[in-house]
């Protein structure tokens, strides 16, 4: 029995029969052909292309049907790159003039882009690889008329892979695949989105490991710790099919919480709002009762090949506050980094004008707030979007990464620059917008008290308060085990912030993985948050502990754990405590 640990990226318990799905590359020869046979292996080639055109069109309207559209397009990039000249062209030479069968020559022309993107050394044009390996692949697929190997799974199988692209992934029979499990990739890759879309449990970044399996092994992978195990003993099973069954039971009877409130015994009343990256997720927040949404991650229009206008920036944010119907939406402006603002000329001509070079530390660099003050239009545009939708429900605008004040101001003085141009337009707009900011940097935690007197409201994401305060990737598996978001010195900059948010009246709420984990409610609770913005499938867990709780207590709590010197010393207090109140919270505890 071995244990590998990567990163977990969709939640769930599998266990099952292995499927191991070769996507490291192409392996085709370079073969040559006659001359006289050129003009034939062009024709195949033309052929094939009309043919993956129909097939790609044909996925995107699927995955639309099955998703929304934000799914849908990540197909876009692999439709532009169809009707790139410059590729094109390196394929037919290939056929034409270096007399390279079809094959040969759409596999040499791809390999040659993908070592390119590769050896850039930057992990998100790395990413964007896929989109080559994909495209690649499928063209091939239709040279020989062969089907892609997911679409043929005939029974139930955990899917094992080096890499998984994105048209693989929502191609799959989310009843035949039990899960995912690859040995590259990282939490913000296509794959790791579509998969907790599709509910399937998924871990990457295992690491080499495929050699250590074959078809038909069993294996099971527990997405809530990102943990695999191969060869499993009897007992490990029995464990974790019990685990597996519990957690089926708990979801059941926690469904049936989805229009109580999320009110402590003591008579408080816990805000529980969702976190969403996709207008389709709207939907999914009211499944689980959330009461609205106080986190809509925008990034995802950006990343499908193009850089959107602003007609799509609004009908992408009416569909969510119409589907909201009144109940609160947060949405923050775009958090991206100059690594994936990328030149697409083909899909987006004008998005030339937002071009950046690539960063060899992005996570320090031009991101988030900084680039949208870099790139004002960009920026604008988006704002002008939100406000647009402002005239037909309530929204609220969250700023990423804000770690000055000077980055603060400038954004709003932005805000007011496109209030005055929608108003010289005639153009409707609610002139209530809150305008917040994401504490996120411990510059932000040491003045808060100047930020609260320009904000409207704080949001306090753990991920990145974590990352830069520890100095820890958490996408990075041989340092992910230092990432803790409970380390004694993050709780203080969230004390600090609360501290400094209340001689304002600012209200404070919690959107990192953080509030989602039930193992943190009642600290968090106890520390003084009163708003959680939560993946909508954890509101359940979230909503019963704080059903089940009385904010004295958690006072108590939080005080003692305040005391406390290390992470692991916090972990192992805050589970027997709520295994005195819960039972089997192992069920629950991510």
């Amino acid at each position: 029995m071995i244990r590998l640990q990567g990163i977990a990226v969709s939640p769930g318990i599998a266990i099952g029969k292995v499927l191991v799905f070769d996507s490291g590359g192409f392996q085709i020869a370079k073969i040559n052909c006659l001359k006289e046979q050129a003009p034939a292996e062009l024709a195949r080639f033309e052929e094939a292309l009309q043919v993956t055109y129909e097939d790609i069109r044909l996925s995107s309207e699927t995955v639309t049907a099955k998703l929304g559209g934000e799914y849908g397009a990540i197909f876009e990039a692999h439709l532009a790159l169809l009707h790139d000249r410059k590729l094109l062209k390196k394929i037919r030479d290939a056929i034409t003039e270096d007399h390279l069968v079809a094959e040969s020559a759409v596999n040499e022309v791809f390999r040659e882009y993908i070592r390119f993107f590769q050896g850039l050394g930057d992990e998100y044009l790395a990413e964007r690889s896929n989109d080559m390996i994909d495209l690649g692949r499928r063209i091939l697929h239709a040279l020989r008329h062969e089907k892609k190997l997911p679409a043929q799974v005939s029974e139930k199988v955990i899917l094992l892979a080096n890499e998984l692209t994105p048209s693989e992934t929502v191609s799959m029979d989310k009843e035949m695949i039990q899960a995912l499990v690859t040995e590259r990739g990282g939490p913000s890759s296509h794959t790791a989105i579509v998969a907790e879309a599709m509910q399937i449990p998924a871990v990457v970044g295992v690491g080499e490991f495929l050699d250590r399996v074959s078809a038909g092994d069993q294996v099971i992978v527990d997405g809530n710790h990102g943990l695999i195990i191969l060869d499993p003993d009897e007992a490990t099973i029995r464990y974790y099919a019990y685990l597996e069954a519990q957690q089926q039971s708990i979801d059941d009877q926690l469904k049936m919480l989805r229009d109580e409130s999320a009110t402590t015994l003591d008579g408080v009343e816990i805000q529980l709002l969702g976190n969403i990256e996709f207008p389709a997720e709207a939907e999914t927040c009211l499944e689980y009762g959330a009461s609205g949404i106080g986190l809509y991650r925008t990034e995802f229009l950006y990343l499908s090949g193009g850089f959107p206008d602003e007609e799509e920036h609004y009908q992408a944010y009416r569909h969510v506050v119409e589907t909201m119907n009144g109940r609160p939406v947060t949405i923050r402006t775009v958090d991206l980094g100059a690594d994936k603002l990328l030149e697409h000329k083909v899909a987006r001509p004008s998005s030339k004008d937002y071009y950046v070079e690539g960063e060899k530390n992005p996570g320090l660099g031009l991101r988030s707030i900084r680039l949208s003050l870099k790139r004002i239009e960009l920026f604008r545009r988006q704002l002008r979007a939100i406000f647009r939708v402002s005239a037909i429900h309530p929204v609220k605008i969250m700023f990423p990464l804000v770690s000055t004040l000077t980055e603060l101001r400038q954004a709003k003085m932005i805000v007011e620059d496109v209030k005055e141009d929608l108003r010289e337009e005639n153009i409707p707009y609610s002139d209530k917008v809150e305008i917040g900011i994401m504490v996120e940097v411990p510059s932000t935690v040491l003045m808060i008290d100047q930020f609260v007197s320009e904000v409207d409201f704080l949001s306090i994401g753990t991920n990145d308060l974590t990352q830069y305060t520890l100095a820890v990737d958490r996408t990075n598996r041989e340092v992910v085990h230092l990432f803790n978001s409970c380390d004694p010195a993050i709780l203080k900059l969230i004390v600090m912030t609360l501290e400094g948010a209340k001689k304002k009246g600012v209200p404070v709420s919690l959107c990192g993985q953080m509030s989602g984990n039930p193992l943190y409610t009642m600290l968090l609770l106890g520390l003084g948050l009163r708003t959680l913005s939560i993946a909508p499938r954890n509101i359940p867990e979230v909503k019963n502990i704080c059903r089940g709780v009385n904010i004295t207590h958690c006072k108590a709590l939080a005080r003692r754990v305040l005391l406390m010197e290390r992470a692991g010393e916090i972990k192992g207090y805050l589970k027997s405590e709520l295994r005195k109140l819960f039972p089997d919270p192992d069920d629950l505890l991510d």
